[in-house]
């Protein structure tokens, strides 16, 4: 008889006082049904509770931080306050007063007139991709790429970028680190893999690798970077394990894109039923579908299909840009246009060189048109495949001077932000009123050596200008000691 199927002594309980750990053991006998429901169970609660932020604070008291003077960055209204203290008791802000607030045992921290404001969101990332060469992502160990997408999540922390969206790639391990406190980072919003139809914009295959044969899988989908479904039973399937891995939201292709091989912009991708069977999948979770697309045609029927955000859109006409504002649509749209400063991944003459500048003509248009339909408009920087112009994030949100006010962009990047976020409803990751300094409010804030509003440039240059850089009430950068 095996070990395995012979009575042994295994931990059932685990009762936590105070900072102790209590553990029973229990037979267990293999042969019995209840005792390996039992013996399971105790597995499953034992893990979440080792994995847990909780097991991790150990009951310590949530710290307190007294913010004085400081003028506070309103990012319904685009204006600054008066002088004001701001209270955080441990994830939310607690009191906010004109008056002086008596706060004993708080960590101090006199503003001197320097401006509070809600910390930055950026509503388009790739985390796991963002920083590393799209040749190496094709390539490289799955635990280089982990790394390098630690570093960039905690120096995306470290330009007061509190929290992102992010639109495909394998990042469930990546948020589970940062929540548990295992390495700094923003808050993660997740689609994990981008689903996308065979020669569509997730299909990263090889031309070799085509045809695949049935049951492939390409490196892209086993690492969970994006999946490839081709028919609505799969779009369906693929949305559903999404779900359950944790997406707060989900990300189909419904058009052609820059960066991959196979398909021109002009592509319309899946089919009003593939879609919706998306759609359908992230209704039955309360949550929400997204597409990547460019063209009318590809909006229209993502919209038909059900789809509430359209992330890029720079070749939109005038008609389509009105029926998203009439249905409500989001608009995820990125400043993508030709500058000196931040290079291209790709070579010029090369078909993805081409393609990208085909995008990059419509970018004004797009944003004219989105404020003339007044489309709720988000803000994202959607950087893939280099470090350098991942260091640029904040640069990306000045350059929006270009078709807004500086309180317009905040207001963007802040309080627009975190409404689109909530259309994940019960999916939403982290409860709470997000972009907003405001009694109650989750505590992402950044104290700002200077006023913002008036010179937006500010932002370019985080490690200088960045003093104080607070993520759910815990400061992870203190220029102000």
């Amino acid at each position: 008889m095996s070990p395995f199927h012979q009575k042994s002594k295994f931990i059932t309980q685990v009762e936590t006082k105070g900072k102790m750990l209590s553990m029973k053991p229990l037979c267990y006998d293999s042969a019995r049904p209840h005792g390996r429901r039992a013996f399971f169970s105790v597995l499953f609660a034992l893990a979440s509770l080792i994995s847990s932020p909780m097991a991790h604070a150990q009951a310590q008291k949530p710290p307190t931080t007294l913010f004085q003077d400081v003028r506070i960055f309103d990012s319904k209204s685009g204006m600054l306050s008066g002088s004001q203290n701001v209270l955080v008791e441990g994830n939310k802000i607690a009191r906010i007063s004109a008056s002086a607030i008596n706060a004993p045992g708080a960590t101090v921290i006199n503003g001197k007139g320097r401006t509070l404001m809600p910390g930055l969101i950026d509503a388009h990332t790739h985390i796991m991709f963002s920083t590393v060469p799209q040749v190496a992502l094709l390539t490289a160990d799955i635990g280089f790429v982990n790394v390098a997408a630690v570093k960039a999540a905690s120096d995306m922390l470290m330009r007061g970028f509190t929290t992102a969206r992010d639109l495909g790639g394998p990042i469930f391990g990546l948020k589970r680190g940062i929540d548990t406190g295992l390495c700094p980072g923003p808050r993660i919003y997740p689609c994990g893999a981008f689903i996308s139809q065979t020669g569509g914009h997730g299909d990263f295959r090889l031309p070799n690798e085509l045809p695949a044969p049935p049951g492939y899988y390409s490196y892209s989908e086993r690492i969970g970077g994006a999946v490839i479904a081709d028919d609505a039973d799969t779009v369906r399937k693929r949305s559903r394990e999404l779900l359950a891995l944790g997406a707060s939201q989900i990300k189909l292709m419904a058009g052609g894109g820059v960066s991959s091989s196979y398909d021109p912009l002009d592509v319309t991708q899946y089919t009003v039923p593939e879609l919706r069977a998306a759609v359908e999948a992230a209704e039955n979770w309360g949550t929400y579908v997204t597409v990547h697309a460019y063209t009318p045609r590809a909006v229209r029927q993502a919209i038909e299909a059900g789809v509430k955000c359209i992330d890029h859109g720079q070749l939109l006409d005038d008609a389509t840009v009105k029926l998203m504002a009439d249905k409500g649509i989001w608009w995820s749209l990125q400043p993508f246009v030709e500058d000196p400063d931040k290079p291209s991944a790709f070579p010029e003459g090369s078909p993805n060189r081409i393609k990208q500048l085909e995008m990059f003509g419509g970018t004004d248009n797009a944003y004219k048109l989105a404020k003339k339909y007044r489309v709720k408009t988000a803000w994202g920087t959607d950087n893939l495949f280099s470090a350098s112009n991942a260091a640029q994030q904040g640069r990306e949100l000045s350059k929006m001077t270009r078709w807004y006010t500086p309180a317009e962009i905040f207001k963007m990047a802040t309080a627009d932000n975190a409404e689109l976020l909530a259309l994940s409803g019960p999916r939403n990751p982290y409860p709470g009123k997000l972009g907003v300094v405001e009694e109650g409010a989750l505590a992402d804030l950044l104290l700002v050596d200077g006023d913002p509003i008036a010179n937006i440039k500010l932002i370019e240059d985080p490690a200088k200008n960045f003093l104080i850089i607070m993520k759910n009430g815990k400061i992870y950068k203190n220029m102000m000691k």
